[in-house]
């Protein structure tokens, strides 16, 4: 990993696998559609996991490195809260509550983390959603407990969405430790919702819960598999809920998850949907923070230029 001091306003991408992702031809893109000129976007990649002193040493080099403008974070989000959060000024609410950073940004010299998922999926969401959905009786399975697992559950459980929230949301995850993270931070929403949290080693273990939800239930893949790491936290045998809703987070990889969906979509009268609109608001939200812009005059013209590179490169 190398740090190298900035000759440009540049916007770093920490993730895994960076070089990989979509992100990297469409930002020259949308920098000159928001008129961004000399701008550029980096990858930091690390590995999952990685050592505190890793992520303290990429945020200290982008706290004091002038032309280093902030980061988009994935994968890290927590990992990277729980190692460096005393090396940022500011945090906002949603990061202190989550326990998540996913933007990195400067203001007035002073390094600010923010936690951008509960914005991001909500934005998501509503594009797939209908209007007062919840009064179906459906429930929620998130399989994963990392930040947008929390992120999600935060939107889902707001108040402003009075009656209109799922009775009951079910997290699995393979790993106690992040398990147990999850339900401490979840239990202090008040909410009427019920959260149930079960490990789940395997994917056999998934399907057990999955096979068991109400009709008309979101399902989400929130794992990472498929993506960043081959496989699905379900296997071929799992049944998903009648009239429901399949979420897979992932818009790149292999997509094991999101095609085991689409082989129901008839059977089940699956509603499929990847994370594509969910990384181009992820995306945008960032950037609008990282240059101190307001993105909303130009993100019809960013969905449409996204758009038509994806035409041209399936």
């Amino acid at each position: 990993m190398e740090l190298n001091k900035a000759t440009q306003p540049t916007m770093y991408f920490i993730g895994v696998t960076t070089e990989q992702s979509t992100i990297m031809k469409l930002f020259p893109l949308w920098a000159e559609s928001m008129e961004l000129e000399n701008t550029i976007l980096k990858g930091i990649d690390i590995d999952i996991r990685a050592e505190k002193s890793v992520y303290k040493k990429v945020v200290d080099f982008i706290k004091k490195d002038p032309l280093s403008k902030g980061a988009l974070v994935t994968t890290h989000k927590i990992d990277l809260f729980n190692s460096t959060r005393d090396q940022f000024d500011y945090l906002d609410t949603h990061a202190c509550m989550l326990n998540e950073i996913s933007s990195i940004s400067k203001k007035h010299d002073k390094l600010e983390g923010h936690a951008k998922d509960p914005i991001t999926s909500g934005l998501a969401l509503r594009k797939f959603i209908p209007d007062n959905y919840w009064e179906t009786n459906g429930e929620v399975f998130i399989m994963g407990a990392g930040g947008s697992a929390l992120a999600i559950c935060s939107y889902l459980t707001k108040k402003e969405h009075k009656n209109n929230i799922p009775k009951k949301i079910i997290i699995s995850n393979r790993s106690k430790e992040r398990l147990s993270s999850a339900q401490k931070l979840l239990n202090q929403i008040d909410t009427p919702t019920k959260f149930e949290f079960y490990l789940c080693p395997d994917p056999e273990d998934n399907d057990e819960i999955l096979n068991n939800l109400n009709s008309h239930s979101l399902v989400i893949n929130a794992t990472g598999l498929g993506k960043d790491r081959p496989g699905s936290p379900i296997t071929d045998n799992a049944i998903f809920p009648k009239d429901g809703i399949a979420w897979e987070l992932n818009y790149r990889g292999e997509l094991d998850f999101m095609h085991q969906a689409l082989a129901q979509k008839s059977t089940q009268n699956l509603h499929v949907e990847d994370g594509w609109i969910y990384f181009l608001h992820g995306w945008t939200q960032v950037i609008a923070e990282v240059f101190q812009i307001d993105i909303s005059p130009y993100f019809d013209n960013i969905e449409k230029i996204s758009a038509d590179f994806q035409s041209k490169t399936k």
